[in-house]
């Protein structure tokens, strides 16, 4: 298996509305090895979150080319795009996207549940990944009953229960205080290092900064600066 998480090549996105038109990205390369934690930083509307859901396969670039593992998105159909979001790609935002009726286990367990795994296979995998985010002794509780670090901490076991290629998460600490913010950032940090996961990291923050082996600083849609 290629070892390349993404390879973008002159990645441009544009919106359109009205008379207005807005250049998310212009002309981003990127290239993103199986085992880095890559911090995307810049100023709110520099094109972080655009990048990342393209990215991720929740958006398409208006040109340019994508490639996740060594196949080129644009290529796929919506099918084989919607099993990439499920199976290769975890996602971990910043208002942490949990459904409100369902327990932690339940939120959890929903990526496998969508592939059809077997019962028995999701109820332990779904326990294994919340106690990985020690969050194990609230298995059965339900998002209003947790705190913001502790839906932080369940929305990250959703994004690994899969065993993902890559996890993208989108200003994960952006709705927490410093000090929940840096426990949410140790628990990245250690299924980076401790797991392999290959993670992308976009904010407006300094603090990931800490955690990278990578930074991109975007400005205006550029690649302002790079660093590793």
């Amino acid at each position: 298996m290629d070892n390349s998480a993404f390879h973008l090549e002159g990645i441009s996105k544009t919106y359109s509305g009205g008379m207005a038109h807005i250049e998310a990205l212009s002309d981003i390369d990127l290239h993103v090895e199986g085992g880095d934690f890559l911090v995307v930083t810049g100023p709110s509307g520099c094109g972080k979150s655009t990048l990342l859901h393209i990215m991720g396969a929740m958006d398409t670039p208006t040109s340019g080319l994508v490639y996740l593992g060594g196949r080129e998105l644009s290529s796929l159909d919506d099918v084989t795009l919607s099993r990439i979001r499920l199976e290769e790609v975890g996602f971990v935002y910043q208002f942490f996207n949990l459904i409100p009726t369902m327990t932690a286990r339940e939120n959890v367990a929903l990526p496998l549940i969508l592939q059809k795994r077997p019962r028995s296979e999701v109820h332990s995998r779904a326990v294994a990944a919340l106690q990985r985010v020690e969050m194990g002794h609230r298995l059965d509780s339900f998002p209003h009953q947790l705190s913001g670090g502790e839906m932080q901490r369940v929305a990250i076991a959703r994004a690994v229960i899969a065993r993902p290629r890559v996890i993208l998460a989108d200003e994960p600490t952006g709705n927490l205080d410093s000090l929940l913010g840096r426990e949410v950032l140790n628990l990245l940090s250690g299924l980076h290092r401790e797991d392999g996961f290959t993670i992308v990291v976009a904010t407006h923050s300094e603090m990931p900064r800490a955690f990278a082996t990578r930074e991109l600083y975007l400005r205006d849609g550029h690649i302002a600066k790079e660093s590793s």
